[in-house]
């Protein structure tokens, strides 16, 4: 996963004002002498979308002027500030110190050294998701290492190792009564893992913690002086500290880490338990954008350059994403919007409270959904709460093969609680209004558009870049740029590439990008003899370099809205041929590229036998757009600046909204009304919803893991595996294994 080490929380103090502060968890921050970083790190806490909170700087006998005449301006930033002096005894004493010295109402701790950093919703997701699980003693989330060191933090908590080894770093937020019941770190040696030592005394009580599962936290690796450092050269009485502790761990505990699921057909309403927290009003729109996940493809670059261009004078953005991923460019989102990925701190049964919380807590007056199924799930909910709230998605195609309809059959299932739903192409929409009988005035299409700018041919110099690539510079090159999956058609790529190949040799296929067929495809192209035409790159997202080598890009897809590589290739100056599907033709016109008829049923998306009529029709239209090629590559770009680019997008869109908003559909707002009257079946909706998403967000939560090597524990087999080994017979048998060799059995049954 990419991480930006220069998107750093803090640097600047960006906190927003909220009615109502009470103190419901403090923040407990040891400080010494540390003059450099705390400013950073307190705009960090300061910056958070959660304002009930305390911070406690307890400063450890620092005896630097400067570091003190610092703590005197910092405590001046917020009433909420507080900076209490004590003797010099150490990081662990001064954090109990702080605990005692903590808000009588407060009812969680948190502990944050004063050169870490905390991403703006730490604290929110926190105090929501220790309140709903119940139980949990403490919470914590993935950490980003950075300074002296850089790198990404993120174990499965497993309460043996922890015994051995510490996965966790010393920010979590902690119940209060938890943390006195252990008498909190208690150990007045400096330096000696006092952290460790403070989980293990936890998990000897079998309390148990929530992992979090996302970068929450940044951790400052400092060369040296870091308390990290500090234990090491006490190494060996901090071991033998953490041994004995470890030593009163009796039982392994299981903690709660996301994303997991168990939802049984029951949505939890816990709105009267949480904080009544509203921001001041403002006159912006602020928009709740519902998504599925934050990754790069066509329909997500769309997300991030609406998020980009829209007026920040004029809109606030709260995301939500719904469905377990790495999201890759959460940090992207971040920039120019508040993230919340419900998938990594809550049950899906909290959701709708969850969502209901921000709507009034932003002041949220449009909703805006595009490609997630659950948010469409529950929009009749959010309607019959907020009728007056317009709401707007964005569908990018309709996919037969999905559901009979993907979004468009959802979108249309919908429509009575929906002011406008947006379309990337005329195609698609025409669609919407002929066999879903949608109303043509609730239909609209939007071009998504690409960066004229960054997308400019004059910036890039091909023959450096095919040197830089080590290709061929008397070739011609066609590029295939997407995921390698069934929708793109990769066999029938193959089929063209052998077909042309008999009739000439000056030729090399690009195919850029990963997906689950691509190790499919390459023992193909072997099996088809074609290697000495093709070269595989991996996914990039400097694709302008690819496109700047490239002579034609190619899109045989059985399945597309309008391809985003389309609007970038033209825009590039590149000549485009593609599959006659969605809104290709309105993009690319006979100046620009050649549209190709697509001969194969979309319900035949897995059959890779082709007809030669359509394997021979891509090869007569490479033949002609090279037979051609300054002609067409004079054309495409101007077809871009006629009426495609960005900053169109950005000026409808913007349209769109205002006039919503101001203008909200009326009848909509009846049938939201209606719904209020009958909100149990608006609920139900959702409920269906979760349930019959079951086996695919298990799948999708395995798939996650996986990626990370985690191996969810199965207490069963490892309690099994304790018991036998007491067992002579049993060690026996795993010894004389292990003589014979017998690898794979042994992984399976030994320890």
């Amino acid at each position: 996963m990419y991480i930006d080490y220069s998107l750093m929380p803090g640097e600047k103090l960006e906190k927003k004002e909220y009615k109502n502060k009470e103190t419901l968890i403090s923040i407990i921050m040891p400080f010494y002498n540390n003059k450099n970083y705390i400013r950073q790190t307190v705009n960090s806490v300061l910056n958070q979308t959660f304002p009930y909170f305390e911070l406690l700087i307890i400063d450890d006998g620092s005896d630097d002027k400067k570091a003190l005449e610092e703590l005197k301006k910092i405590e001046k930033l917020d009433d909420r500030i507080k900076v209490i002096h004590k003797e010099n005894e150490g990081a662990a004493q001064a954090r109990d110190f702080g605990a005692k010295k903590s808000n009588k109402n407060a009812k969680y701790l948190m502990f944050l050294d004063d050169d870490d950093l905390i991403e703006k919703t730490y604290l929110e997701c926190g105090y929501w998701t220790l309140e709903t699980n119940k139980n949990a003693s403490w919470a914590y989330t993935d950490s980003i290492g950075f300074d002296g060191k850089e790198y990404t933090w993120n174990k499965w908590f497993d309460s043996q190792k922890m015994k051995k080894e510490n996965d966790l770093v010393n920010t979590c937020i902690i119940r209060k009564e938890d943390f006195f019941e252990v008498n909190g770190y208690e150990l007045k040696e400096k330096a000696v893992y006092e952290d460790w030592n403070l989980w293990l005394k936890l998990l000897a009580l079998e309390k148990f913690p929530v992992r979090m599962n996302f970068y929450g936290m940044w951790y400052r690796r400092k060369k040296e002086g870091s308390e990290l450092s500090r234990s090491a050269d006490n190494k060996k009485r901090a071991l033998e500290i953490i041994k004995k502790t470890g030593e009163t761990v009796k039982k392994r505990v299981e903690a709660v880490q996301y994303p997991s699921y168990n939802y049984n057909w029951r949505l939890e309403d816990v709105l009267d338990k949480m904080p009544k927290i509203e921001q001041e009003k403002n006159e912006k729109i602020n928009i709740l954008m519902i998504i599925p996940w934050m990754v790069m493809g066509g329909a997500d670059r769309f997300n991030i350059e609406l998020l980009k261009r829209l007026d920040k004078e004029k809109f606030s953005f709260t995301v939500i994403s719904t469905e377990p991923e790495i999201n890759g460019y959460r940090q992207e989102f971040e920039k120019y919007s508040t993230v919340y990925d419900l998938t990594t701190f809550l049950d899906q049964k909290y959701w709708p409270s969850f969502i209901e919380y921000l709507i009034n807590k932003n002041n949220i007056n449009l909703i805006f959904n595009t490609n997630s199924e659950m948010g469409y799930s529950i929009l009749p909910y959010i309607k019959a709460k907020y009728p007056l709230v317009p709401i707007i998605d964005y569908v990018h195609m309709e996919e037969w093969y999905n559901r009979n309809g993907g979004y468009s059959r959802d979108s249309s299932a919908y429509e009575s609680v929906i002011d406008k739903t947006l379309i990337c192409n005329e195609n698609s929409r025409k669609i919407l209004i002929d066999y879903f009988k949608r109303k043509e005035e609730e239909t609209k299409t939007v071009y998504i558009g690409v960066d004229k700018e960054k997308f400019n041919p004059k910036n890039y110099n091909k023959e450096e870049l095919k040197e830089k690539y080590n290709l061929s510079k008397d070739k011609f090159i066609i590029s295939y740029i997407c995921r390698i999956t069934e929708q793109k058609r990769p066999f029938l790529l193959l089929e063209i590439i052998k077909e042309i190949s008999t009739l000439r040799k000056d030729i090399l296929f690009l195919i850029v990008g990963g997906g689950l067929l691509l190790n499919e495809v390459k023992s193909k192209v072997k099996q088809l003899k074609i290697m000495d035409y093709i070269k595989f790159l991996d996914s990039t997202d400097k694709t302008q370099e690819i496109y700047s080598m490239s002579d034609i890009t190619i899109n045989c897809s059985i399945k597309e809205g309008l391809a985003l590589t389309s609007y970038e290739s033209l825009s590039m100056g590149v000549p485009v041929i593609s599959s006659d599907v969605g809104g290709q033709k309105e993009l690319i016109n006979e100046e620009a590229g050649i549209i190709v008829p697509c001969l194969q049923e979309e319900e035949d998306i897995r059959n890779i036998v082709y007809e030669k009529e359509e394997i021979d029709l891509y090869v007569d239209a490479i033949q002609k757009v090279i037979s051609n090629l300054e002609s067409y590559k004079s054309k495409c770009r101007k077809r871009i600046l006629d009426g495609f680019t960005l900053e169109k997008m950005a000026e409808e869109m913007t349209n769109i909204f205002e006039e919503t908003c101001k203008n909200p559909n009326k009848e909509k707002i009846e049938n939201g009304k209606a719904l209020s009257k009958n909100i149990s079946i608006t609920k139900e909706l959702v409920n269906k919803y979760f349930v019959s998403d079951k086996f695919q967000y298990e799948w999708q939560c395995d798939e996650y893991n996986k990626q990370f090597g985690y191996k969810v524990y199965n207490y069963k087999f490892e309690l099994f595996k304790e018991v036998m080994w007491q067992h002579k017979w049993y060690r026996g048998l795993i010894k004389l294994l292990k003589k014979m060799g017998v690898k794979d059995l042994i992984l399976k049954i030994s320890r």
